[in-house]
């Protein structure tokens, strides 16, 4: 965690990038189980998602097919990731530093492969 930033805004991110990629998680799984199924992961993600659907419910179309609707919040919440977050964390460009929580998952990846060199 970088510690020039406000906790605040790197814990708020945190939380989005995790509830972002939970979305994306249920989506992949839907593709291959129902939502009714039985698996462990499966039901996860369905009990973890299913508030934030709920709670986006007013931005969500109609029309779109049930099994689209946590790509569709997911999206929402990149796209207020990749350009309010900056803003508000005091980036003056996008990119990777868009992104602290999968840049520090990168950092913690990078570093335990320097271990197996």
């Amino acid at each position: 965690m970088d510690a020039n930033l406000p906790i605040g805004l790197m814990l708020l991110d945190y939380v989005m990038g995790a509830a972002m990629w939970t979305l994306i998680g249920r989506f992949g799984m839907s593709i291959f189980l129902p939502e009714n199924s039985s698996f462990f992961f499966m039901r996860m993600f369905v009990i973890v998602t299913d508030p934030m659907l709920r709670w986006t419910k007013a931005i969500t179309p109609n029309f779109l097919v049930d099994r689209l609707k946590p790509l569709y919040v997911a999206w929402f919440l990149f796209i207020f990731r990749f350009y309010i977050m900056p803003l508000m964390l005091g980036y003056d460009v996008m990119g990777m530093l868009s992104f602290p929580l999968e840049g520090d998952i990168a950092k913690v990846i990078y570093d335990a492969g320097k271990l197996f060199r």
